[in-house]
């Protein structure tokens, strides 16, 4: 792939761009977002004392009443019934017990098993684990999965709808590999062994008899009496093959609320002012681990947030000086996008402003570090650019005109294939806006060795190509905040199932 900046073909048809000179009071405010002002807002946002700014924690807590501070600081309207806090309503489940038996063999949780599922029984349910291996009509035909736990092997593809055909031809539970290999496992049982206590934080549904454990692929060879390789040829076509085994299982689970926000600062347009820009990021992060080390996030996402915070303040300025953007521009912080972009997803469906009126969604997430693809490159100015040509055929292009004018950073797009393997489009808080149809550009760094680990610190970012990330958004958002005519949507959203 050529890593070098492409300006699109046909740059300026129809979008009645100017010429490529600076426009004076653009660069004046652009400049105010600094090195300095980033570093000293980060080291605060990702230092201990907000303790991984966890979901629902007092820390996370903490984390959104210092931005909503920040935002009445810079003058900025409290958009929600008169305060910069959106309370999101959701609920903890804790599973208080969760045991799983296969003939003698007790297995422990979150060592031997983790579970994925959901359920609630008053007592323990006896059954069989049966083995069908791979989901196909065959297979099902050939094991009877009926009021059982049924052994699944999906190594390399997406689970949730093989595991819902399963369930709907009756099976009890599921007992499911999705990785090879100990070491991979464990690392997720570790993880899940950080979260038991916390429980799973999310908006509050019915509870559904769906047990599923996820176990390592040793372990299923070892409850079936098989070797691994024996089983992953039986999975095809023969699991018949594979004798059934006595299990025993039970889930019990409570659930109690959360107290979460979202964070929003609002500056009001002048003549378009009922056309909305939104400027995200998600402040949580995961808190901290079971023996006490802080995820401080200074990446993910205490980069994109203070990068909103510094562009909020640089059109604060701006505004101060009697140059207002023609639209508004809603500065909107999320919770809960560690946990599935839940934040987010509640603002989309109890949006402060209608989404009818909004134009489009620029979302900041991760853009202080270089990740694997350009540390050993000469030029290390890039950043990915995600969803921008989607839903409108000018949003794209807009941004390349302010790089190309401004910045001069490499925008690369390779995340921006239907086909990534790593689902990035997926995997932040754009998405909620963009299954609305509203036209999204995601701005991101990629993935580096501290991603979700205690070693995202704030002394491992690069301070000075996050400014100029920074200062491009800005570009980017003044020019949509101030052109005449907002970006069409006249795309077609083919990426709407997570």
């Amino acid at each position: 792939m050529n890593k070098g900046f492409i300006l699109s073909g046909a740059l300026a048809i129809g979008l009645a761009l100017p010429s490529f000179a600076q426009a004076p009071a653009q660069v004046k405010y652009a400049n105010t977002i600094t090195v300095e002002d980033l570093t000293k807002r980060l080291t605060y946002l990702a230092s201990d004392e907000m303790g991984g700014r966890d979901t629902g924690s007092e820390q996370g807590k903490l984390a959104a009443n210092y931005l909503a501070d920040f935002y009445k600081s810079l003058g900025f309207a409290a958009p929600v019934n008169g305060s910069y806090l959106q309370a999101v309503a959701l609920v903890s489940a804790k599973y208080t017990k969760i045991t799983l038996q296969v003939g003698k063999n007790k297995l422990v949780e979150n060592q031997d098993f983790v579970f994925i599922g959901d359920g609630n029984m008053p007592k323990a349910a006896k059954t069989e684990l049966v083995f069908l291996g791979l989901v196909t009509d065959e297979n099902l035909t050939k094991v009877d999965v009926k009021g059982k736990l049924v052994g699944l092997w999906a190594v390399g593809v997406r689970s949730n709808d093989l595991v819902t055909k399963v369930m709907d031809a009756g099976a009890a539970g599921i007992v499911i590999v999705s990785m090879e290999g100990q070491a991979n496992f464990d690392r997720i049982a570790g993880r899940y062994k950080t979260l038991t206590d916390k429980g799973r934080i999310g908006f509050d549904q019915e509870t559904k008899q769906r047990p599923i454990f996820m176990v390592s692929s040793d372990k299923m060879a070892q409850l079936f009496g098989t070797p691994v390789e024996t089983l992953k040829e039986a999975a095809k076509s023969t699991p018949e093959t594979i004798a059934s085994q006595k299990a025993t299982y039970q889930v019990v689970k409570t659930k109690s609320p959360v107290e979460a926000y979202n964070v929003m600062g609002y500056l009001e347009g002048t003549d378009k002012k009922d056309e909305v820009i939104v400027i995200s990021s998600h402040y949580d992060h995961v808190g901290v681990s079971s023996e006490g080390e802080v995820f401080n996030g200074a990446d993910d996402d205490g980069s994109g947030t203070v990068s909103v915070t510094e562009i909020a303040e640089a059109f604060a300025l701006a505004a101060k000086d009697g140059i207002k953007p023609r639209r508004s521009i809603l500065f909107l912080n999320v919770t809960g996008e560690e946990k599935g972009l839940l934040g987010s997803e509640y603002y989309s469906e109890n949006p402060v402003f209608p989404l009818a009126n909004t134009v489009t969604n620029i979302n900041i997430d991760m853009v202080g570090r270089i990740d694997y693809e350009y540390d050993k490159e000469e030029n290390k100015d890039y950043v990915y650019v995600i969803g921008s040509e989607m839903l409108s055929s000018h949003l794209k292009k807009i941004n390349e005109y302010n790089n190309i004018t401004y910045s001069n950073l490499i925008l690369d797009y390779r995340y921006d294939a239907a086909d990534d393997p790593n689902r990035f489009y997926y995997r932040s808080d754009h998405y909620n806006f963009a299954k609305h149809n509203i036209p999204v550009i995601f701005f991101f760094n990629g993935v580096h060795d501290d991603y979700h680990q205690v070693t995202d610190t704030v002394d491992k970012i690069e301070f000075p190509l996050m400014t100029k990330r920074a200062q491009l958004i800005f570009h980017t958002t003044w020019d949509l905040a101030n052109r005449e005519q907002k970006p069409p949507v006249d795309g077609t959203n083919t990426r709407t199932d997570r």
